[in-house]
């Protein structure tokens, strides 16, 4: 039997909980922009790693297939045949590492829009001039440079 008084309490729970998480998703944020690494364009690519170093591809693996991460599965599809529901809107991630350098790869996550203005790929390493972004996501970048260059080591895999 359920005590007089507990739904409530247990709501109010709920609902502290929330803001507490977008408060600390926003003050995130603030922080991932001050944070952005800087990196350099050079023709179609972004040569250099944006840590310093390579990243790791059993990560970049969990990057890319996470459907709540990077959400790369939504739009294309690729050589996962345990995934289901993979995308056809995007290019297959099948073979990618024949089709791209490194370098290119990198671009392509970081901001795909340099290379295709009226591409529907969002920039997974970009925070501004973007619009219509949810207010606890604003400022912050969809995924860390870590993040991204275990998804490039990852795709640097993917030859067949």
């Amino acid at each position: 039997m359920r005590k007089h008084g507990s739904a409530p309490s247990r709501q109010k729970l709920s609902v502290d909980v929330a803001v507490a998480s977008v408060a600390l998703v926003a003050a995130t944020g603030a922080l991932a922009q001050q944070q952005l690494r800087p990196f350099t364009v050079i023709g179609g690519a972004i040569p250099a790693s944006l840590t310093g170093v390579a990243g790791d591809p059993v990560r970049g693996r969990a990057v890319v297939l996470d459907r709540r991460l990077g959400a790369c599965l939504l739009c294309h599809t690729g050589p996962f045949p345990q995934e289901k529901f993979q995308g056809t809107l995007a290019p297959d991630l099948s073979g990618a590492a024949v089709r791209y350098s490194e370098g290119e790869l990198r671009l392509r996550l970081v901001d795909p829009a340099r290379l295709n203005p009226d591409t529907i790929m969002p920039p997974y390493y970009r925070v501004d001039g973007l619009t219509r972004v949810g207010e606890a996501w604003r400022g912050k970048p969809i995924l860390t440079a870590e993040q991204i260059e275990d998804a490039v080591a990852f795709l640097l895999t993917l030859r067949n």
